[in-house]
């Protein structure tokens, strides 16, 4: 029967925002008396959730990105605005998709 180790998430969130590096991050944990197998589990663990909160940023900029582009092109349709024409087709369409290339960055770096 596989054994499964059972991080302490509260232990890692006072890591977090004490900012410590990976090694520091070692170093707390024998010091804290735990075996090399649940410390690399604790590693593992940690950088998840160090790249939850940026892929959830890049989620969030995407979003808000596609929306922007949304709007911008029913915006451009509608052209109930002759003056502003060029200014929303290219302005808020750039940054539309400047928004959501870096969501996009964020996710897959």
């Amino acid at each position: 029967m596989p054994y499964t180790l059972n991080t302490d998430t509260f232990d890692l969130q006072q890591l977090i925002t004490a900012q410590l590096g990976p090694r520091a991050m070692v170093e707390a944990f024998i010091a804290r008396g735990f075996y090399e197998t649940t410390v690399a589990a604790h590693l593992k663990e940690y950088r998840r959730l160090k790249n939850a909160k940026r892929i959830f940023t890049g989620f969030v900029c995407m979003g808000v990105g596609a929306f922007i582009s949304f709007v911008s092109c029913v915006l451009t349709l509608l052209n109930f605005m002759p003056a502003m024409f060029s200014i929303i087709l290219y302005g808020f369409t750039s940054l539309g998709i400047l928004l959501i290339l870096v969501g996009l960055y964020l996710v897959f770096e």
